[in-house]
Formats: C-alpha cells, structure tokens, sequence
C-alpha cells in the first residue's frame, strides 16, 4: 500500500475530487492548510503573500494504482502557473477500519 499526499491549489480541489472519482477513487481525506514551494510566496503590486492557502489531499491506494492516482492529479490540478502543488508517495505498511477492526495490507 501507497499513502498518496497532494497538495493542490483550493480553486482546483473541485477538479481533482472529481476526477479521482471519475477514475474509480471516492475515498479521500481533504485538509485546508498554508505554505509556500521554492517561489517563497506570491508578490501582488505592494502586497506580498508569505504563506499561500493550499488543499492537502491524503489517499491511500494499493501499490499497483499509484501512477494512475498520480496521473489523475497531475491532469486535473495543472494549471501550468508556479504554486501547482505537490505529489509525495510514502509506503503505506498497514491500515484498519474502525468500524469493523478489518486490517488492510495490500
């Protein structure tokens, strides 16, 4: 198993939800947070933005459907403009459902 963590401009979160499950995956944890890539924030005229808003997106998915969860994002979080986001994959060793107390290992 994969943990998959998209971080994605909010104006695009819509989008990517949307086409995440278009492709066959509903499930999905949506955090609203701040920060900056390598730009270091965003000047407007005088005004500077030090930390931007940004959506974190955290799925967990079996190995063999990472490059498709990852092309899904890429297409529909591009916008082609600096503060696109980012894609980080992280092993995934287990997981439970509460609920039920079921162990997943995929």
């Amino acid at each position: 198993m994969k943990l998959i963590k998209a971080i994605v401009r909010p104006e695009k979160v819509d989008d990517v939800v949307d086409a995440l499950e278009k492709a066959g995956y509903p499930a999905f944890t949506k955090l609203n947070t701040v920060g900056r890539g390598k730009q270091g924030g965003l000047q407007v005229g005088e005004i500077y933005y030090d930390e931007l808003p940004k959506t974190l997106l955290l799925l967990a998915v079996s190995s063999d459907e990472v490059d498709e969860v990852v092309g899904v994002i890429k297409s529909s979080a591009l916008t082609g403009n600096f503060g696109d986001g980012k894609i980080f994959i992280q092993p995934l060793e287990e997981s439970y459902t509460i609920r039920t107390g079921e162990k997943q290992t995929k």
